[in-house]
């Protein structure tokens, strides 16, 4: 296989490098390649930049808002709340190189050496723990609702915040070769770019595995989502028909599909890829192969925009959450804002960030 390069976000970096990685798959006259190249940056500096941006705004409001409210409550953090805590600081810390993405697609990499290899690391770094965490919250649903009295045990504050600490250091772990791989070099159109280009084959080796972490890091979550939260289900159905039941049940099926929604189609793409990277599918045309790469940058501006929406999935819903945020805006000077959601405060909604078992029904923060 050829030389393929690779940008920060993952996919191969088309200036000057795509004739010598295209010629494995098609011959293919490289006039017509550099037409739908061109398209193709047309298409990513006017959708990523406005989504990105979008997104950031978003994300960063909603997570810091989360973070706050949590952080005033001190040590009296309940067992989901502590995941949410670590959710939410994975969501702002990939959220905050989404400025440095827009910055390259508009122009060139402007930041040096060192951001280049610490936004790699960032990102991949939050991505893992990020999707893991998910899948904690849903386990623990489940230890909370199904297994109520057994897990008990395990479900200390002080072994949550361990099991959070190992799994930032196994993600951080797995993110250590983007430091070694990723560089600042000129193409060919003497444009900067920040991408996998140290050690040639090996930085091209590194991005194969790392898209296969990429695969395990959603495939595992959701398979412990979709167990527990079909568990979490089955278990308040077999329990009073109560209203607050039957939204717990909606909102756990949510969780699950917006997940799935976010980042299946980002998963599949990128196998598509990379199958075609290793050879065991062929691009019969040049236009395939663009297209897929579009399809890859899409995808994954949906599976970005799942950071902006965990505020809203798992601490805005609940009760109690929403009380402290609707107490904090009025101190900070909103009451305009505050007060629609003021008079709405009697009609509360149940959440699956917090539920335990009663006698009579299931309590959601």
């Amino acid at each position: 296989m050829g030389s393929v390069v690779y940008e920060l976000t993952g996919g191969p970096y088309d200036d000057g490098n795509y004739t010598d990685s295209y010629d494995n798959y098609t011959d293919i006259d490289d006039n017509y390649c550099g037409a739908d190249k061109m398209d193709m940056q047309v298409f990513n500096v006017t959708f990523q930049s406005v989504l990105y941006s979008f997104i950031f705004l978003l994300g960063v409001a909603g997570n810091g808002l989360m973070i706050t409210v949590l952080l005033r409550r001190g040590r009296v953090l309940r067992i989901t709340e502590i995941y949410l805590l670590h959710l939410a600081v994975a969501d702002l810390m990939l959220l905050f190189t989404f400025p440095f993405n827009v910055a390259e697609t508009l122009g060139e990499w402007l930041f040096g050496e060192f951001l280049c290899k610490l936004m790699g690391l960032v990102k991949n770094l939050n991505i893992f723990c990020g999707s893991l965490l998910l899948a904690c919250i849903g386990f623990d649903r489940y230890l909370a609702i199904v297994r109520a009295i057994p897990s008990l045990q395990s479900r200390r504050p002080r072994t949550v915040h361990l099991l959070c600490i190992s799994l930032w250091l196994v993600c951080l772990a797995l993110s250590i070769p983007n430091v070694v791989f990723l560089s600042v070099s000129r193409t060919n159109t003497s444009k900067l770019t920040c991408f996998y280009s140290n050690y040639e084959m090996h930085s091209n080796n590194w991005v194969l595995t790392n898209r296969v972490f990429e695969h395990v890091c959603f495939f595992l979550p959701l398979a412990v989502m979709s167990y527990c939260y079909t568990a979490v289900v089955i278990t308040l159905r077999s329990s009073q028909k109560s209203q607050a039941t039957k939204g717990a049940i909606r909102l756990a099926l949510l969780i699950t599909v917006i997940f799935c929604f976010c980042w299946l189609p980002y998963n599949i793409t990128l196998l598509i890829d990379t199958l075609a990277e290793v050879q065991v599918i062929k691009y019969e045309k040049c236009s395939y192969y663009v297209a897929t790469q579009a399809a890859v940058d899409v995808t994954r501006s949906l599976g970005f925009s799942h950071c902006c929406l965990n505020p809203f999935l798992y601490a805005f819903v609940g009760v109690r959450f929403r009380n402290e945020l609707i107490q904090l805006l009025c101190k900070a000077g909103c009451s305009r804002l505050c007060l629609p959601f003021t008079k709405a405060q009697s009609h509360s909604r149940p959440s699956v960030s917090e539920g335990v078992t009663t006698t009579s029904s299931y309590v959601f923060m």
